[in-house]
């Protein structure tokens, strides 16, 4: 059997990180012998056209004739490191589970980033947590998730977070005041 290759997909939400435990604990004996494990951290593409608005009228005169560069720096290398530091927990995950992990992270659209990683890598099968969100901002908006199932050139498994449970107490007891 040929060795294949995984690629799981972090960011900093906690779905994530539960996608990626749930990889090593469902998928461990895979990485053992027959396949290799690469996550891949997509940071945003910050430039003057995504900072500017968040600031509001504020940032028209802030920003206006000639970008503040240095904040735009500033930002993508904080950004950058943020986002070195999400790969290096994930290796150390990894590392404590015995899995031999190779991480990286790029910059720019997520969804394409991802899509072209996964094609540039020749990956076997892309993983990646997905977010439910409501069914009107799904009519409306195209799920990071969809994208990816539609783009990439290679098998992709979505690990959805359960929601939490309410114990059995919370559900079938009321508190009463008097």
């Amino acid at each position: 059997m040929e060795k294949k290759k995984v690629m799981v997909v972090i960011d900093e939400n906690e779905h994530s990180y539960h996608t990626l435990t749930w990889v090593l604990d469902n998928l461990n004996e895979l990485f053992t012998t027959k396949s290799s494990l690469i996550i891949l951290a997509t940071q945003p593409n910050y430039n003057y056209a995504s900072i500017a608005p968040q600031f509001g009228s504020a940032g028209l005169s802030f920003f206006s004739f000639g970008s503040n560069q240095e904040l735009i720096k500033s930002i993508q290398q904080r950004t950058n490191s943020i986002y070195e530091g999400l790969c290096e927990k994930a290796k150390n995950v990894c590392a404590n589970r015995g899995v031999l992990v190779e991480a990286f992270t790029e910059p720019g659209e997520p969804k394409e980033v991802i899509c072209n990683a996964s094609y540039e890598h020749e990956i076997d099968l892309l993983i990646m947590p997905h977010y439910c969100s409501c069914p009107l901002k799904r009519i409306f908006l195209e799920s990071l998730s969809e994208y990816c199932l539609r783009n990439a050139k290679c098998p992709v498994l979505l690990v959805q977070k359960p929601p939490k449970l309410q114990s059995y107490m919370d559900m079938h007891t009321t508190t009463k005041f008097v």
